[in-house]
């Protein structure tokens, strides 16, 4: 969707000033520790997937989204989905008390404390086998096809109607406009390089590299 989140190339915002990143500490409140804990360990649970997961965060009003932190967008996200799936109502959420009992299955899901290491060591690949054609070779031009999905999607806005070269081809992973709907099918996934200038004008004097699925490509 074209929401908030996919700043790009959008003005009007005021100045950046980013922490050195040698400088900048993992979390910059002890709640935003909470935060991460939290979305993990409810997405543990195996109700949602991660891109649902951003598609929740992406579905809070524009306004809303622009002035929450990083981890304020985080925990709306979570909220949203525990509404959704049936696993607290909101008032729960507003009160912070439980007002009924959570399902069995729901609990037997439950992680404990010391399991979180090794689940994060385990990761979560996702890399995914698939049925569909590879189309396009390194080499290739292609176009960013000009869109506006209502859904998820990976593809930014500023590429959207622009030609570039495919660099590198990674093999299939899974597509996350399908699987933020709970379909978990996957699609081949490129490295296109964009000239610079033909995104941003004449002062556009850096490659742009980004990584985008085939559905999102048509041929030149």
């Amino acid at each position: 969707m074209n929401g908030p989140h996919d700043l790009g190339g959008m003005h009007g915002l005021g100045p950046i000033n980013p922490e050195a990143e040698k400088e900048e500490p993992l979390f910059h409140a002890e709640w935003e520790k909470r935060a991460l804990g939290l979305t993990l360990t409810t997405g543990f649970l195996g109700q949602w997937n991660i891109d649902i997961s951003r598609h929740a965060r992406e579905r809070q009003h524009p306004v809303k989204y622009l002035s929450n932190s990083y981890y304020e967008n985080w925990m709306a996200g979570v909220e949203k989905l525990l509404v959704e799936t049936g696993l607290a109502t909101q008032e729960e959420i507003e009160t912070g008390k439980m007002q009924q009992p959570v399902p069995q299955d729901i609990q037997d899901k439950r992680v404990g404390p010391e399991q979180v290491a090794a689940i994060l060591d385990k990761g979560g690949p996702c890399d995914f086998p698939t049925d569909q054609p590879q189309i396009f070779q390194v080499g290739d031009r292609v176009r960013v096809k000009m869109m506006n999905p209502t859904g998820h999607t990976r593809a930014p806005r500023y590429v959207r109607g622009h030609v570039g070269e495919i660099v590198e081809y990674f093999g299939s992973f899974i597509y996350p406009d399908e699987n933020s709907t709970g379909n978990k099918v996957a699609d081949h996934l490129y490295n296109v390089r964009f000239d610079g200038k033909d995104i941003w004008g004449p002062e556009g004097d850096v490659d742009v590299h980004v990584d985008l699925w085939q559905p999102y490509l048509e041929k030149v």
